[in-house]
């Protein structure tokens, strides 16, 4: 055998680079139609006469598969038993059926209302749009999250001793994009074509797009995996019983509670970020969603900057301590009642997007030194599992606290004072931060490595 038949695929810098930009672009395009939603609150609520319990409702169907139907652990499971191929092409599939049945709702085709009786009494009403809509964001919401369960493994797979944390912090940085891009032109679309559901066709498409590419991935990832077998390099095989050794392992929880309260006080807060914009700082509907972008942009730049620092440096722990304190900080700007000016909340936002950077670019690299590489696929399943049950729970909580306790009798003005949820959130990251100090804690006392650079010398 020569030695060129000796070296894996991912020994070669091209390769794995190129793999990383196929994967990512999928995931921006995932990105996006999971945010493309959001700037539109305030639309809904005037065309289509949603409230904001309804929204939360439907943000809140993120989870209803995901977590209710355990089908982000199931997918973790099949990654591991079958593979990256299959199970993310499965994946992307589900991303295009649901975005197109969330089209089909917002775009009026869908609307018969939903109801069930039981011996003539009415238990469960909900407006056919919600409905239909809430169960394609639902849908697409098992693909969207498998998706990026396998691009993880993917990236493991193809820099384990290289650059990781830098590759996961571009892949990141570039599923961002998708994120800014929802926040930038989804409302100057819809205003165009005056079709609150144009852009949402616009994503279905780029899922299709989406889709193709990671076909293409799928040639490079047969030829990884010849490439590993010519090289002799022996893998183990993932088994169920893997599932007990990772629920017993404290620093597998660690991490999976401090992504839960982390992740709840950003994601949901951007489902609400353009309407805090619009109630709180007086900003147009249509120019609102420029502030929010900030935070993808912010990502964009420091999230690789900071992979690249773990990478090189260490530090990882310390690094997620310092960006909770950051999203603490952030959430308790945004609630306080004055300074109330754009310029002020685009400097938060600013923030957020530094915090936002810190934390996925160090804890995603960290798992791989709690858990073992046959695993990773279900670690990661039931880390985004649990995180999942954040998404779902909190944009619901919020969507009833506006209409419960923040609306304002106020028809010339804000409709919402946004305080209340802005304190709900910073609560989250002072939860985030008590779990990271005592990640750090146990990273000493077990040996991690999560302190420890990780490219190998």
């Amino acid at each position: 055998m020569t030695e060129k038949l000796q070296k894996k695929l991912s020994d070669s810098a091209v390769a794995r680079w190129f793999s990383l930009i196929i994967v990512s672009f999928t995931m921006l395009c995932g990105y996006f139609f999971s945010d493309v939603m959001s700037p539109l609150k305030p639309l809904l609520e005037d065309e289509l006469l949603w409230i904001s319990t309804e929204y939360g409702l439907f943000n809140s169907a993120y989870g209803w598969f995901n977590v209710v139907l355990f089908m982000l652990i199931i997918g973790g499971i099949i990654l591991d038993k079958v593979g990256i191929r299959i199970t993310g092409t499965g994946a992307c599939v589900l991303m295009v059926l649901g975005s197109i049945v969330k089209y089909l709702a917002i775009g009026g085709i869908l609307t018969s209302d939903v109801s069930l009786s039981v011996f003539g009494k009415v238990i469960f009403s909900m407006r056919g749009q919600v409905f239909y809509s809430a169960i394609g964001f639902a849908v697409f919401a098992v693909g969207v999250e498998i998706t990026g369960i396998t691009a993880t493994k993917i990236i493991v797979k193809w820099f384990k001793g290289k650059e990781m944390a830098l590759a996961m912090g571009l892949q990141v940085a570039t599923a961002r994009i998708g994120t800014m891009l929802a926040m930038l032109i989804t409302v100057p679309v819809a205003r165009y074509f005056k079709n609150i559901a144009a852009p949402l066709l616009f994503c279905m498409v780029l899922l299709c797009i989406g889709l193709v590419a990671y076909l293409v991935y799928c040639v490079m990832d047969k030829k990884l995996d010849e490439s590993i077998e010519e090289s002799g390099e022996k893998t183990e095989e993932f088994v169920l019983s893997d599932i007990f050794k990772i629920l017993s392992n404290s620093g597998f929880w660690l991490i999976a509670l401090l992504c839960l309260l982390f992740y709840s006080g950003v994601f949901p807060f951007l489902k609400y970020a353009t309407d805090l914009m619009v109630h709180k700082y007086g900003i147009a509907p249509e120019k609102a969603g420029s502030i929010p972008a900030i935070l993808p942009i912010a990502t964009l730049i420091l999230t690789p900057v900071f992979g690249g620092i773990y990478d090189k440096k260490g530090k990882g722990a310390s690094i997620m301590i310092l960006g909770a304190c950051l999203l603490i900080t952030v959430h308790l700007l945004f609630a306080m009642p004055f300074l109330n000016e754009w310029w002020f909340a685009t400097l938060v936002m600013f923030i957020l997007g530094v915090a936002f950077s810190l934390v996925p670019s160090a804890m995603w690299p960290s798992v791989p030194k709690i858990i073992p590489e046959q695993q990773l696929g279900t670690a990661y399943s039931l880390i985004f599992w649990i995180q999942n049950v954040g998404l779902a729970g909190v944009p619901l909580l919020i969507g009833w606290v506006l209409d419960t306790f923040c609306k304002l009798d106020n028809p010339d003005g804000p409709a919402y004072n946004y305080t209340i949820p802005m304190l709900i959130f910073a609560c989250f990251g002072g939860l985030a931060l008590f779990v990271a100090l005592i990640l750090k804690a146990e990273n000493k006392r077990k040996g991690y490595g999560l302190e420890e650079p990780n490219i190998r010398k």
